[in-house]
């Protein structure tokens, strides 16, 4: 077993959706996905503090990503356009790994109810960021608050649409992600 082997934390993660899916959360010891990784069990708390963690391994870099794309977004822009140049950015950093990562990951987290909540969790991660980098736009807050919201699910909806493509013809995340926007502002604007 590969002690300083590079790729370990991706490698924990897949190993990990992997056993999730076959054999159940509970069921799927830390030392059973440090084998399928090929690394050790120290290894394993290098990188996660337990088996929940695994779930959120890059939450703080797609908050990070959502909010430095609405910072940097023109000073002109309204909070929804800067909600998605922030889905924008996100999107760019997401490539096939990640792609490929979506169905065997949603069918761990729906066959367990602790997945269940931490994937929960992340979204209110990801709204909180972007309503934080709202505010620091001087959006007032019930407006930063929804148009976050909106952020979330169009994110959500386009990595759905993404990961269940063709391979063949699935083009990358940001073009599934920006339709679901365009669909969800447009929803919102019938409701009126």
């Amino acid at each position: 077993m590969a002690r300083w082997e590079p790729g370990a934390r991706e490698r924990l993660v897949l190993a990990a959706v992997d056993l999730f899916t076959e054999q159940g959360y509970d069921a799927t010891t830390v030392t059973e996905i440090a084998e399928r990784a090929g690394v050790t069990k120290s290894t394993f708390f290098r990188h996660f503090p337990d088996k929940r963690e695994l779930l959120v391994a890059g939450q703080e870099t797609l908050s990070r990503l959502l909010a430095e794309g609405i910072s940097a977004a023109p000073e002109a822009a309204s909070p929804l356009q800067a909600v998605a140049s922030g889905l924008e950015r996100a999107c760019e950093a997401m490539g096939p790994a990640n792609r490929e990562l979506g169905p065997r990951l949603k069918a761990a987290v729906a066959a367990s109810t602790e997945l269940q909540e931490r994937d929960a969790l992340k979204s209110v991660g990801m709204a909180a960021a972007m309503t934080e980098a709202l505010l620091a736009r001087a959006v007032p807050e019930v407006q930063a608050h929804l148009a976050a919201e909106l952020g979330v699910m169009a994110f959500k909806r386009g990595y759905a649409s993404w990961a269940e493509a063709d391979p063949d013809a699935a083009g990358d995340l940001w073009g599934h992600t920006a339709a679901a926007f365009d669909e969800l502002r447009a929803a919102g604007a019938s409701l009126s």
